[in-house]
């Protein structure tokens, strides 16, 4: 029994303990989820507090909405450019190799020991100067022992016309006869022709002689030398003395898409295109060259044709064997409408710029774009020279927007050199600094506030003060109240008069 009334009581006290905590929830519910971090710890105490709680939290939420209206109210910040005339060059840009204009592997033409070398490896040399020497004291008995051949043969020469001379008398005093005459004429004629053969094979042994005297066959520019003094060498070597490569002037083969090839026969029929080597950051031009020849066929496996164009190389910038880019002029566009790249926008249909009109609005006016490339973008129907088009700040622009232009002194002037993303000159980038970017950025973000303390909770910013205080306990008329006071303080901080501060606000 004992054991039976224990249990009993315990249930009962275990009941009590329960009920009276379900009896007090709304004391100290609302502190405990506060304590484990629960983000809505406010719902249940706010809920039970009824109309009061209500009237609170419309006061805070109207508060984060004249707040969000304030801050998106007042002229867009924008950078602007006007639009100007300009000649613009048409350029095709083809990526190839640089190549020596003649390239050339010196090789003995006769067999021998090499005796001397006369240039030095990297040396500039003319065409003509000697490059190596070989033995030649074989060469030169082949040359004596042919001239002896023929002085031998201008004796038997000599000798066999003197006989027929004697001949031809002793016929007329009717000494001798006729077929000595004319086996004597055959002989003169057999050494004559001999000595024919002797003056050949003395040119030839002074051909090989002078084989052994190596000379450059191009002007150019030495490489690494294969060989050394003292080596035979001969005319079957496949590596040679050395490799001679003329590079002023110099080559260079690119390629071009073959639907380009129409244009550039259209543009060469008119005269000589000139070419540019660019440098790697594809800015830079390292030399002017002129085209030479456009390929014969297309490359069927890459769609391509090579062109080759010549350059003169006097700074020794492109070097036979590296990679290079090339741009090929093929028009100039005269007198043409052009904006900055970054003015313009594409929408569903097509493309379209904004632009100011009087009264610093804004309109949006479709345009024909003819070309555009990083910096420029040449307007071939729409707008007008003179007038003045946005280049950044275009995420809260819309049509008939206000705009405030940023100063610039850059701005206004399209053919920069240099353009970011937005086709704004990369300077006027730094001379904003916080405040002309503050001021384009506060309106591409929205204020995000709604971190789970405003709207339903009735905390937004400053203006929070309003839900904490119906927690409290406190009258929900003066809260209310209060809250709408330090809502519109908080709204009128966050205008735009204060560019600068956007960015933080923001972040």
């Amino acid at each position: 029994m004992a054991r039976a009334f224990r249990v009993v009581m315990s249930l009962a006290v275990i009941g009590a303990v329960g009920y009276g905590a379900y009896a007090t929830r709304d004391l100290w519910l609302a502190n405990a989820e506060r304590l484990l971090g629960y983000q809505n710890a406010s719902a249940p105490a706010q809920q039970a507090q009824g109309e009061r709680g209500n009237g609170q939290r419309q006061g805070g939420g109207g508060g984060g909405r004249r707040r969000g209206a304030a801050q998106f109210s007042g002229p867009v910040p924008v950078l602007a450019a006007d639009v100007t005339t300009a000649d613009v060059p048409v350029y095709i840009n083809g990526v190839g190799s640089v190549k020596a204009l003649n390239t050339v592997t010196v090789r003995a033409q006769v067999s021998g020991r090499i005796v001397e070398i006369d240039f030095g490896e990297g040396q500039d040399i003319k065409k003509g100067d000697v490059i190596a020497r070989i033995d030649d004291s074989v060469y030169k008995a082949q040359l004596d022992q042919a001239l002896a051949k023929k002085a031998q043969d201008e004796a038997l020469l000599a000798g066999a016309q003197r006989d027929l001379n004697r001949y031809q008398l002793m016929v007329k005093t009717a000494s001798g006869t006729q077929q000595q005459v004319d086996t004597q004429t055959s002989l003169v004629a057999q050494y004559t022709a001999q000595l024919k053969a002797d003056a050949a094979a003395i040119e030839s042994a002074q051909a090989t002689l002078d084989y052994t005297t190596i000379r450059a066959p191009i002007d150019g520019r030495t490489g690494i030398r294969n060989v050394d003094v003292g080596n035979l060498i001969g005319s079957s070597d496949a590596t040679g003395i050395v490799t001679l490569s003329q590079i002023r002037p110099i080559s260079v083969l690119f390629s071009i898409p073959q639907q380009q090839l129409a244009r550039v026969n259209a543009a060469s029929a008119a005269g000589t295109l000139a070419v540019q080597a660019m440098g790697n950051d594809g800015q830079t031009v390292i030399d002017n060259g002129m085209l030479a020849v456009v390929d014969n066929q297309i490359d069927p496996t890459t769609g391509t044709v090579r062109l080759k164009a010549n350059f003169p190389n006097e700074k020794l910038a492109l070097w036979p064997g590296a990679f290079i880019n090339a741009r090929l002029l093929v028009e100039t566009l005269k007198g043409v409408t052009v904006i900055p790249s970054g003015a313009v926008q594409r929408g569903p249909n097509g493309t379209f710029v904004y632009i100011i009109k009087s009264g610093q609005t804004v309109a949006m006016k479709p345009v024909k774009v003819r070309q555009q490339d990083d910096a420029l973008a040449v307007i071939a129907d729409g707008l007008a020279p003179g007038d003045k088009v946005v280049t950044t700040g275009f995420a809260r622009l819309q049509d008939g927007s206000t705009v405030q232009i940023s100063a610039s002194s850059d701005q206004t002037a399209p053919n920069v050199p240099v353009a970011n993303d937005q086709g704004q000159p990369v300077a006027q980038n730094d001379q904003q600094g916080s405040q002309g970017n503050a001021g384009a950025n506060g309106g591409e973000k929205p204020h995000h506030r709604h971190n789970g303390q405003g709207g339903k909770g009735g905390q937004g910013g400053k203006g929070g003060n309003g839900g904490n205080a119906g927690q409290n306990g406190q009258s929900g008329d003066d809260q209310h109240a209060a809250g709408a006071g330090q809502d519109t303080n908080a709204s009128a901080s966050t205008t735009p008069s204060n560019p600068s501060a956007a960015p933080t606000q923001q972040q």
